[in-house]
């Protein structure tokens, strides 16, 4: 696989964060992949932390897009015949999802960047 190329490789290790999301540690263990990938045996892990933080980024799309869509469609909720109190509490699940949702992105791209450095890590050693 081409090393230059950053957006492939973070696709890559994105896609594997999402198949082995039944671990705890499936961020961690995609951006390692993506690092791995993306070194080029030089001894600076500024490229594997890069990367790795995109995987987290592109592997929290899916949710983001998610909490997005609820957003979008709250204000419409009394169009639909909910009475203004299920808007409110409605609102407020939201907004506590949403809370929710931005710790669950920042713990992806933290742990996808961390591992991205693995990643570079492992590849220098072998």
């Amino acid at each position: 696989m081409d090393s230059e190329n950053t957006l492939l490789n973070a696709l890559v290790g994105a896609i594997a964060t999402t198949v082995l999301s039944f671990t705890g540690i499936s961020p961690l263990l995609g951006g390692a992949v993506a690092g791995y990938l993306t070194s080029d045996g030089e001894p600076d892990g500024g490229d594997g932390l890069r990367v790795g933080a995109l995987s987290g980024a592109i592997a929290s799309i899916p949710i983001v897009g998610l909490l997005l869509l609820g957003l979008v469609l709250l204000p419409f909720l009394g169009l639909f015949g909910f009475p203004l109190e299920a808007g409110i509490a409605v609102g407020g699940v939201v907004v506590f999802g949403a809370i929710i949702v931005i710790g669950g992105v920042a713990y992806t791209v933290v742990l996808s960047a961390l591992g991205g450095l693995l990643g570079v890590y492992v590849k220098e050693e072998l």
